[in-house]
């Protein structure tokens, strides 16, 4: 599993230098994996992915190569709707009666209040970005429904040697041209 969690690490920082992202913001909600009910198989599956490690990881890693490293509670992003604005609680702190205008349909799909349907992963990372967009000076403003809706996938399977030499070529030559 450490393996796993440092690939994925590594293969996140390389593609933040690759594409000049100075800032990871990560959603993190401590013991949110307690008294989980998602159904058997997936509390199997969920509850063993180390998320805490890989949030060290990803730490340690932007320390390393100087990209700020941002933690921030992700309570809500799912259930709010990005392309509708939703207000974003805080932890504990839900008013009385707050519904998200939009909801999800499907496992990866999300419907806005609009009727709008986007990626259900990208609906909830907007969200956590637009919980600290201010504190970083930063606006989503840009961000529109095209972007959310194929999201890149990678698998595992592929982030193999080839991939992280190459990875690391790659990021070895933009330091030189960089320098």
């Amino acid at each position: 599993m450490r393996d796993n969690v440092n690939k994925v690490a590594r293969f996140v920082i390389n593609w933040c230098q690759r594409n000049s992202v100075s800032t990871i913001v990560f959603g993190w909600n401590k013991r949110n994996k307690d008294s989980i009910n998602i159904g058997k198989k997936n509390n199997q599956q969920f509850v063993q992915i180390p998320t805490a490690k890989l949030k060290n990881r990803i730490e340690q890693l932007c320390i390393e190569h100087g990209i700020k490293f941002v933690e921030t509670e992700e309570s809500y992003t799912s259930k709010a709707s990005f392309l509708d604005r939703d207000f974003l609680p805080v932890l504990g702190a839900k008013p009385e009666g707050w519904t998200a205008s939009g909801k999800r349909v499907k496992r990866g799909l999300y419907r806005s209040g609009k009727g709008e349907l986007i990626n259900a992963d990208c609906n909830g990372a907007c969200n956590i970005l637009r919980k600290v967009a201010t504190q970083l000076g930063k606006t989503l403003a840009e961000v529109g429904r095209a972007v959310l809706n194929l999201p890149q996938r990678y698998k595992l399977d592929s982030l193999s040697k080839s991939y992280r030499e190459a990875s690391r070529s790659a990021v070895s030559t933009r330091e030189v041209t960089s320098a």
